[in-house]
């Protein structure tokens, strides 16, 4: 009797299997949270995305223009403008005329083509040009005058007419060498050439009667005639 029920149960138990149906695996017919399928899943992140990015840029548009009115504000401040100043600039903008630059007539226009050519033909520029032909005139080269009044030795020209460096003796120079002489007598002068000057005026190369040559270079207080030799390329 047991045994019997037992297996009339299994069998209730087959058919209720049997009757029921086996759910659909497939994922796109699968609802998600909130979702039919998984197609309309993406979409909506899709959409998510596009707005997150929309406010970001907005949220950047809107510090950039805080730090652009934080800078004019700066500005403004400390060329001394108000705000008053700024909202009214337009207005007085719309009322003043700009003022017509006058004209000169010492300016040329020659550079202007329309202004040119409203006065200027062909004919003309010929014209022109042959007048100003019969008035031009070459000038004679001349010599180029000495000065009347330097009437003391030539220091470039003797610079010239040596060729020994500074430093060689070329002319006695008898007595002991005294330093402190010689720079008190070099002292006596504004510069080395017109120390050169006075030596060649008293004497010099050959005679050194103020001391300004003790080395008998021919060369006073530090005077150098390489400038000159090098001006000349010897």
């Amino acid at each position: 009797m047991i045994l019997r029920s037992l297996s009339a149960s299994a069998v209730l138990l087959l058919g209720a299997c049997a009757s029921s149906s086996i759910p659909d695996s497939n994922p796109s017919s699968l609802g998600g949270a909130g979702f039919r399928n998984y197609d309309q899943y993406e979409a909506e992140q899709k959409r998510r995305d596009a707005l997150l990015e929309t406010r970001r840029e907005a949220a950047m548009r809107q510090e950039q223009m805080t730090e652009e009115q934080e800078i004019a504000a700066e500005t403004l401040g400390a060329l001394n403008i108000s705000d008053e100043q700024v909202a009214n600039a337009p207005a007085a903008a719309e009322g003043t005329q700009v003022a017509a630059a006058p004209s000169n007539p010492d300016i040329s226009d020659e550079q202007n083509f329309d202004a040119v050519s409203s006065r200027e033909s062909i004919e003309s520029d010929a014209e022109r040009l042959a007048r100003n032909r019969q008035t031009y005139q070459v000038a004679a080269v001349e010599a180029v005058p000495e000065n009347p009044g330097s009437t003391g030795p030539n220091i470039v020209a003797y610079a010239l007419s040596t060729t020994n460096p500074v430093g060689t003796a070329l002319y006695d120079r008898r007595g002991k060498f005294d330093e402190g002489k010689y720079r008190r007598a070099c002292a006596e002068f504004g510069s080395a050439d017109q120390a050169q000057i006075a030596f060649l005026e008293g004497g010099g190369p050959k005679r050194d009667r103020k001391g300004l040559d003790p080395d008998g270079d021919g060369f006073a207080c530090f005077w150098n005639p390489t400038p000159f030799r090098s001006a000349r390329g010897g």
